[in-house]
């Protein structure tokens, strides 16, 4: 598989490099995606964040992460498969705050929003303990620990 990752970087914060997340997404694809695959990654900082969480799923105040599936028809095989969105300082105060490494955290939300892409859900229990398996598989591959202590539905309320 191919992977075109348009990353846009709109935060003041310090983000990880291109390989890392590029790796993360692909790790996140790999097995549940053969074709060609473009996605659109962009990280911002809480306005941002906040004013499409607000427009998109009538919440105030910023989130962590969000995902955009495309909704193209399938005859036109393009494959772009989305958009994710980041929210840098979002994603350092939840790291402080789940005394979690800042990378690990990095490359959970990553992966979260990619699994948002493929289809991957947590609305209701069993989507969740699917989808957190899923993650937890997936970051084992990458050499990081599980990223749910015990707070899954916390930190899917936010998601």
């Amino acid at each position: 598989m191919n992977l075109h990752l348009d990353i846009q970087c709109a935060s003041a914060e310090p983000v990880p490099e291109e390989k890392d997340l590029r790796s993360w997404i692909l790790a996140a694809l790999k097995g549940r995606r053969a074709a060609d695959t473009e996605i659109s990654l962009r990280l911002v900082d809480v306005e941002e964040m906040a004013s499409l969480n607000g427009t998109w799923r009538g919440k105030t105040g910023p989130t962590n992460v969000l995902s955009f599936p495309t909704d193209l028809p399938a005859e036109l095989a393009l494959p772009l498969l989305g958009d994710i969105v980041i929210c840098a300082p979002i994603v350092r105060e939840e790291a402080q705050q789940q005394r979690k490494p800042l990378q690990a955290h990095w490359a959970h939300l990553a992966v979260h929003g990619t699994l948002h892409l493929l289809g991957h859900d947590h609305i209701d229990e069993d989507e969740a303990t699917i989808m957190e398996g899923l993650e937890t598989r997936i970051l084992a591959s990458l050499n990081f620990p599980c990223p749910y202590s015990g707070n899954s539905t916390k930190e899917h309320a936010q998601a």
